[in-house]
């Protein structure tokens, strides 16, 4: 069993900053890439940042290149998403996923998730 949780998650003022953690547990499996992607209410799940194990190779929605960095320990098997410059757009929950193989950036090249940790943003 492949277990992914959050943390990091909360309440920050627009413009204030939030650093997610992400560690994935378990049954031992070879990372190919681990990501985040983010739910707001009534919106569908998308593509935030990802990034390639065994280079580091990083991949970042449009919307929020510039604020957001991701990041791994590969031999721990942490990612992390540390978000600058918070706007009030970027509330949603923010769920922490991995791959085994490559599938693909997008959501449905991955094969594990968390249970999310919410990210609200005030204005």
């Amino acid at each position: 069993q492949v277990q992914l949780v959050e943390s990091g998650g909360g309440l920050v003022q627009a413009g204030g900053s939030l650093r997610l953690s992400c560690v994935a547990s378990g049954r031992t499996f070879i990372i190919y890439q681990m990501g985040w992607f983010r739910q707001a209410p009534g919106k569908e799940r998308e593509f935030v940042a990802g990034i390639r194990w065994s280079f580091g190779s990083t991949y970042y929605a449009d919307s929020v290149k510039g604020r957001f960095t991701i990041s791994r320990d590969n031999a721990k098997k942490w990612v992390y998403l540390q978000m600058n410059s918070l706007k009030p757009e970027d509330t949603a929950v923010y769920y922490c996923a991995a791959a085994d193989n490559d599938g693909g950036y997008g959501i449905r090249g991955y094969d594990y998730w968390g249970q999310g940790t919410q990210v609200t943003v005030s204005s």
